[in-house]
């Protein structure tokens, strides 16, 4: 693949950027390949912030194009955007910024992302469904259930205030573990197994083994690595997979379009995220 070299980035390349507590390469990587594969005169480069009033501000002032938002930003974000569009209003959750002449729009296109997979699966809307995590991206994850048509969700979160809030907002259960339940399909929405994620739980799975082997299909919406140990014990265990490395690779096509107005082929999106990996 062709790289852009220094003498080809200028003072009229476009910039976008990342905001995360935890910068990975990944979208990084995946962007810039779709940039020079598709001849754009863009360059993308992740970042993260201790200030992220002022980081959000900057991409104002300095007419930064546009901005994918990770943990723990996604909603504290929000109140220093300009304009809430319906995938980021909906769940109080934004993952993309776009630079509009200098007013800020938000969206969320991990919610896409996450209905289309299910829908791509063929994921029954007749299972019952744990969701582990309240977070930003959980919100995403039991949005895009609800409105895939999923009835009996239960979010799991130890965070009670959380959790509770969560799942009352989509009229679905809470409790603060999975105990005896046994549902069809199990979801990660939380940093458990994610490669650097805190108190040292990358290589814990948020399910024990016996739902495991009770589910009939796992999805796990960690991108890094894409092999999580909940992916592995769902692997070995025969089920169904839905991986986060899919979703990041689909909920970054929607960001690249939002940024450059192209739509990438599904094929330079699988060459692409399977770069971005490498």
């Amino acid at each position: 693949m062709a790289t852009k070299s220094r003498d080809d980035i200028t003072k009229d390349t476009t910039l976008c950027m990342s905001l995360s507590a935890r910068p990975s390469n990944i979208g990084t990587r995946f962007h810039n390949y779709l940039y020079d594969e598709l001849g754009l005169d863009f360059v993308y480069k992740a970042f993260t912030t201790t200030d992220l009033p002022s980081a959000i501000a900057g991409i104002r002032a300095l007419g930064i194009r546009g901005c994918g938002v990770s943990m723990p930003f996604k909603e504290a974000s929000i109140e220093h955007v300009d304009v809430m569009h319906p995938s980021a209003s909906a769940i109080s959750s934004v993952n993309t910024i776009v630079n509009e002449a200098g007013t800020l729009h938000a969206y969320n296109t991990d919610y896409e992302a996450v209905a289309t997979l299910l829908t791509e699966h063929a994921i029954s809307t007749d299972f019952e469904v744990a969701v582990a995590g309240s977070g930003g991206m959980a919100k995403a994850v039991v949005a895009a259930l609800r409105d895939s048509g999923f009835a009996a969700v239960t979010v799991v979160a130890r965070n009670s205030e959380t959790g509770r809030d969560l799942a009352e907002q989509y009229g679905f259960a809470w409790r603060p573990e999975l105990g005896e339940l046994r549902p069809q399909l199990l979801v990660n929405a939380s940093p458990v197994g994610m490669a650097g994620g805190p108190g040292g739980q990358s290589e814990s799975t948020p399910f024990e083994a016996a739902a495991i082997e009770a589910s009939r299909a796992v999805f796990d919406v960690v991108a890094m690595p894409p092999d999580t140990p909940l992916v592995r014990a769902a692997t070995a265990a025969g089920k169904q997979t839905i991986t986060g490395a899919e979703v990041i690779a689909l909920q970054a096509a929607a960001q690249f379009r939002l940024y450059t107005g192209v739509t990438p082929t599904a094929d330079q999106v699988r060459r692409a995220s399977e770069y971005s990996r490498s």
